[in-house]
């Protein structure tokens, strides 16, 4: 851990007073207006001047100046679209995913800044519904589906999201009875490195996550101590801070129903998972790695952010604001997305 502001979260969770850290004001969400009350479950950070948000609505926005102001780049024709996953390559270059069943799920890039886009996929298949989608590159990217014929489906472009195929599904692991996805923040795809790559699940008996390292051609199942049983129910979020050590975090995304040991750890690739000793107090569905740092993350839900400093073993709640996602960037830039146009970056 390098940076000034893993220690700055440090002292905010601990309740340090500023004076003695040195720091003014300790380390805050700062909301950011977006001029919108649309819900905003897609996020991608760029860096602390740079994020992009996709949201319902078919809604798109792009700020360049650290949330001071947002650009509406909506695609055209697409606001009868759910938005709930956007990948960013840079400020001019990202692509996003529309979910839901057949020709509702599809997939948009654009190279200049969003004003431009280019419809690259339309599900044709009415039993598909697509709920994420991850890069390892700004050439390779995955997207993944809801079980189609008994096994989740992955979806595979070479070009940077210009076009996909639909890979074959004899290298995935028969799917349980009612398992699923959650389209709840964009994280129930996310990868590490260059051939890694993670899916989340929930709503059947148990709540797996799925692992591949040939970028989606092959997976293992590993089980998770995130409770399932109930389509409500199950791991939302991953995050990898590299090939070995991950966190989950998830629970019953029903506000009127309990979320006990709503977060795991892995530090094996995901071979095997270990519940929280202090779990997140409610469902997260959110969850990203601070920049440089071996063992402080920050989670998110509609209830608060937790924050853990000892890689997932323990989480405490540091802010009671509403957010469905969470994404940090290299240059120290953490910033978070939810409900009624809710964007905050976090500030010192």
């Amino acid at each position: 851990m390098t940076t000034g502001l893993a220690a700055a979260v440090l002292a905010a969770a601990l309740a340090v007073p500023a004076q003695a850290q040195g720091e003014g004001r300790p380390p805050h969400w700062e909301l950011k207006e977006t001029g919108t009350d649309v819900r905003f479950r897609g996020l991608a950070a760029v860096s602390r001047s740079s994020a992009w948000l996709a949201g319902s609505a078919g809604t798109v926005l792009r700020t360049g100046d650290g949330g001071r102001t947002w650009r509406n780049v909506s695609p055209p024709g697409a606001q009868d679209l759910q938005f709930r996953d956007i990948e960013a390559f840079d400020a001019r270059r990202a692509v996003v995913l529309a979910i839901g069943e057949g020709e509702a799920s599809r997939v948009y890039r654009t190279d200049d800044g969003g004003a431009t886009w280019t419809e690259s996929f339309r599900n044709t298949d009415p039993r598909a519904f697509y709920d994420c989608l991850t890069f390892f590159d700004p050439r390779h990217g995955l997207a993944m589906s809801d079980p189609v014929d008994g096994r989740f489906r992955i979806l595979s472009t070479k070009d940077g999201g210009r076009s996909w195929q639909v890979l074959p599904n004899e290298g995935m692991p028969p799917a349980l009875e009612g398992e699923a996805g959650f389209a709840a923040s964009g994280q129930c795809l996310v990868n590490s490195g260059p051939r890694d790559v993670w899916l989340a699940t929930g709503g059947a008996a148990r709540a797996r996550v799925l692992h591949s390292a040939d970028r989606g051609l092959t997976w293992t199942a590993a089980d998770t101590t995130v409770p399932a049983g109930d389509p409500a129910r199950g791991v939302f979020a991953l995050a990898f801070r590299d090939r070995a050590h991950g966190i989950a975090v998830g629970g019953d995304y029903r506000a009127d129903q309990p979320s006990p040991q709503a977060a795991a750890t892995t530090g094996d690739t995901g071979r095997t998972w270990t519940p929280a000793a202090q779990p997140p107090p409610a469902y997260r569905s959110g969850v990203a790695w601070l920049p440089y740092s071996r063992t402080t993350a920050l989670a998110v839900g509609p209830t608060g952010t937790d924050l853990t400093t000892d890689g997932g073993r323990t989480w405490r709640t540091v802010d009671t604001g509403s957010y469905d996602t969470v994404d940090c960037t290299p240059d120290q830039g953490c910033w978070a997305a939810g409900e009624k146009g809710r964007v905050a970056r976090l500030e010192n």
